[in-house]
Formats: structure tokens, sequence, C-alpha cells
């Protein structure tokens, strides 16, 4: 297979017309800026919504790395900077998705709750390759910390990527390539 043939680019933001053109199993090369969240931001963002407060960024149109990179060698955007276990993130997922949030991306399978959001916003789960860091921190360009700074590595960060590969885990449909 000729994977520079098959694979489809793909501009963050995510549109809504991107999003319902890619399809479970469809390997795609992300560019443009994502946040990064992981296990205790997800949590503060998740307790932040149920409290009616306002998050320290907006949700909408927002895509989601699952990452806790590691600190920058010099030169470099960022260290070694490969997925987290999707599935730790399933129980803030949802609200996160009915406040904005389009894709999330990360590695292992989700929850039947998520993939119903999935559905139901729109939206779309990406799958990348996990004990690959240092390889996908090559397609990571630009670093900045948003918010939660305290908590180090799992802190909110926005990533510029450029050419970020990855493969539709759940469309939004809901089909999900680990079903299949």
């Amino acid at each position: 297979m000729d994977y520079n043939e098959n694979m489809i680019r793909i501009e963050l933001p995510l549109r809504d017309e991107d999003i319902s053109k890619l399809k479970c199993g469809d390997i795609v090369l992300l560019s443009g800026d994502v946040i990064t969240a992981r296990d205790m931001a997800h949590k503060r963002l998740y307790d932040m919504l149920l409290k009616g407060e306002s998050l320290p960024l907006s949700m909408k149109d927002e895509t989601v790395y699952y990452v806790g990179a590691a600190p920058a060698p010099k030169g470099f955007a960022c260290g070694s900077a490969g997925p987290t276990s999707s599935r730790r993130m399933d129980p803030f997922t949802p609200l996160l998705m009915k406040n904005g949030l389009k894709a999330t991306i990360g590695k292992g399978k989700r929850s039947p709750e998520v993939k119903k959001a999935i559905a139901k916003y729109h939206g779309i789960y990406f799958c990348t390759v996990g004990g690959a860091g240092a390889l996908l921190s090559q397609s990571i360009i630009k670093t900045q910390l948003i918010c939660f700074g305290d908590l180090g590595t799992e802190a909110v960060y926005r990533y510029t990527l450029k050419d970020f590969p990855c493969i539709v885990g759940i469309d939004s449909d809901g089909n999900d390539i680990f079903e299949k």
C-alpha cells in the first residue's frame, strides 16, 4: 500500500464537512492546532463545567490530544509525545463534547458512552500509535502553555501539528475500528 497516496490531509480546526467525509479506518495527516489534556486536566475542566464556572479556554471545535509530553530537548518544540490511553478520559468526554469539543486523539478503545457522544455531537476519535512518541513529536512544531501549569506534563498546552499521523478510530456515525 502506498500510504502517501491513501492518506487524507486535514487542516485543523475540523469543520463539519471534514468530519462527515472521514470514515472509520481512514488514514489521516493532521495539521493545525490541538490542545493537550490528560486525566487531571480533564477532571478540572469537568468539575468546572459541573459547577457552572467558565473554562480557561473555549472547547468549541477543539481537538484534544491525550498526551503527556516529555520536556523538550534543545532545538525541539517538545520531547517524546506519545498518546496515552483514551479510556481514562471517557467519564469526562461526553460533557466536553456537549460543550463544543469535536475530536480526540489517543490510543485504544472508547466506552459506549463516548461512542454515543461522538455520534450525537458529530465528533470523531483519532487513534495514533503508542510507543512511537519520539517519532510523533517530530510532527509537533510549536507548543504553548494554556492553563493548569501546576500539573506539569499534564497541563493544557496548545500544540501546532504538521502532518501528524492518525487513523479514524470512531467516525461520526459511531463506526468503531476496534469492532471491525
